[in-house]
């Protein structure tokens, strides 16, 4: 009995990350060329690697590197409008493997989207206090064909996805630290109105260096640090309100939130410049010697400024303004209204064939890399998403509004550029939270979830609940498993066309749903 329940506890999360190792880790190097964006961050990262910044190929470099040239590069900066996280992350696995090795383009990306399901499961168990749903959550990540896809390709959005979680995950931790040392503090201090601030929040700490992390790979990482930096001050207000004190709103937004503040903001900008470091210790990347140049240097009362200082300010700044006004046409470009809907999922690569070409045995061929979700799981999580937000709103639920702050922080941004070029990938960074709210329906099925009904668990003890039945609906464990079955048989579906797996023509329009998934 005791080793049936020592499987169940360590067995079953083991098996869901070797699940989702092995589905990431097939056949990795195929396709053997640069698809989609890699044709950037590869080379970008190798450079990268080599000279500290990244710089130039010639042109028409890839099917020169696809072949093993990779010394090609030239020492002229290259404008680049991602900070080199990612790109660094990349390299590491290009220098283990070999630049010319698509295992060694795409290591990074796996590993991390492996012990993405890791951590999924890891603030599952802490978020829902059940085994099952930490099982479910880990499971829906593992098979999910969009999380599949980003994790084969070396792309940066994945590394977006990770560090974002690991913050989200250190919020998560901080959440309690911080009610029972406020509540203790509270104890043994006068009523002074206010109650005392909390200087001493190492979970903090580390939520500032994960998002300063998250932020180092793309600016949207700045947006989990803005957006939790917001959560938190809401959540000291309504711990300080729960404590008794006075004037719980001025205290948490004067007295708490500077602390809070200087606890997360400084360790992420002194990480995101840290990542930067390859950029100052070198004098050929982009911008590098922009102050040096004649009437460039600031002058008045920044001109004490370093012009290595002045000189990325004026990257920054119009990496911006690229950022912000990128407009140009692509065919799989998407709306963000659409993404929630999967309406055009991100063609990261095609190549059809004929009888006898690339080893085709069949009429015509496909080989697709598709980063389209399981339909199931994505449509699912899109119902639960909408329900969640009506249940947010009458019953202010703390587990609901925890993981709709990350969606607000991953997608509702995204609504102010409804004009520019964007595409469906970009869903990685929020499908974590999209996944959670998933199981926190299935939850409330299989009645996983009991303390939905204590006042203490709410974000207000006014919220009316209904009457809690702690006993499962007749047939719910059969219709959940039914339903988990179905979504993994739809992953072995759609498996070859995240995979780039050579298939009949036939086999592949089977996968195209909607017209626009071509």
């Amino acid at each position: 009995m005791l080793a049936t329940s020592r499987w169940v506890r360590w067995g079953a999360p083991l098996a869901v990350v070797l699940l989702a190792a092995g589905l990431r880790l097939w056949n990795l190097g195929a396709p053997h060329a640069l698809v989609f964006d890699e044709t950037f961050y590869v080379k970008d990262a190798w450079t990268l690697f080599n000279n500290g910044y990244e710089s130039t190929w010639p042109a028409d470099a890839n099917p020169q590197f696809e072949a093993g040239q990779t010394e090609i590069f030239t020492t002229d900066p290259s404008f680049v409008v991602h900070p080199p996280l990612g790109k660094w992350l990349i390299a590491l696995g290009m220098n283990l493997l070999g630049p010319g090795n698509p295992w060694g383009w795409r290591l990074a990306t796996v590993v991390v989207g492996v012990l993405a399901v890791v951590l999924i499961m890891l603030i599952a168990r802490k978020l829902f206090q059940s085994r099952v749903l930490t099982l479910i959550a880990g499971f829906l990540l593992a098979i999910d064909g969009h999380a599949i896809v980003m994790s084969r390709v070396a792309l940066l959005d994945n590394f977006v996805m990770f560090f974002a979680l690991l913050g989200v995950g250190a919020i998560l931790m901080d959440r309690q630290w911080h009610a029972t040392r406020l509540a203790g503090r509270l104890a043994t201090l006068p009523d002074t109105g206010w109650g005392p601030a909390l200087w001493w929040r190492p979970w903090l700490l580390a939520a500032g260096l994960a998002f300063g992390l998250t932020s180092s790979v793309k600016w949207s990482g700045l947006y989990f640090l803005a957006a939790f930096g917001i959560y938190l001050v809401v959540v000291d207000a309504l711990a300080r309100r729960r404590n008794g004190v006075t004037f719980w709103i001025s205290a948490a937004i004067l007295k708490q939130a500077p602390a809070t503040f200087l606890l997360l903001v400084p360790i992420a900008v002194t990480t995101f410049m840290v990542s930067w470091t390859g950029w100052f210790v070198t004098r050929g990347g982009y911008y590098r010697e922009w102050a040096d140049g004649v009437g460039a240097a600031w002058t008045g009362p920044l001109a004490w400024v370093p012009h290595s200082l002045q000189s990325f300010w004026h990257y920054q700044a119009a990496a911006y303004t690229y950022h912000v006004g990128l407009a140009t046409p692509h065919p799989y470009q998407a709306n963000p209204l659409t993404w929630l809907f999967m309406i055009r999922p991100t063609s990261m690569y095609y190549r059809g064939s004929s009888a006898g070409e690339f080893g085709c045995q069949f009429q015509t061929c496909s080989e697709a890399v598709t980063s389209v979700g399981n339909p199931l799981i994505w449509w699912a999580a899109t119902a639960a998403l909408f329900y969640l937000v009506y249940r947010l709103a009458r019953y202010r639920e703390w587990r609901v509004g925890f993981i709709m702050m990350g969606m607000v922080a991953g997608y509702l941004p995204w609504l102010m550029y409804l004009n520019r070029t964007v595409f469906q990938f970009y869903t990685i960074a929020f499908e974590p939270y999209l996944l959670l709210g998933l199981t926190f329906v299935i939850g409330m099925v299989l009645k996983q979830i009991p303390e939905l009904s204590r006042p203490q668990h709410r974000l207000s003890a006014h919220s009316q609940v209904p009457e809690y039945d702690p006993r499962p609906h007749a047939g719910a464990p059969t219709a959940v498993a039914v339903g988990l079955g179905f979504t993994l048989l739809l992953t072995v579906f759609f498996f070859p066309v995240w995979t780039g797996m050579q298939t009949p023509f036939a086999f592949w329009q089977l996968h195209i749903w909607m017209p626009s998934w071509r």
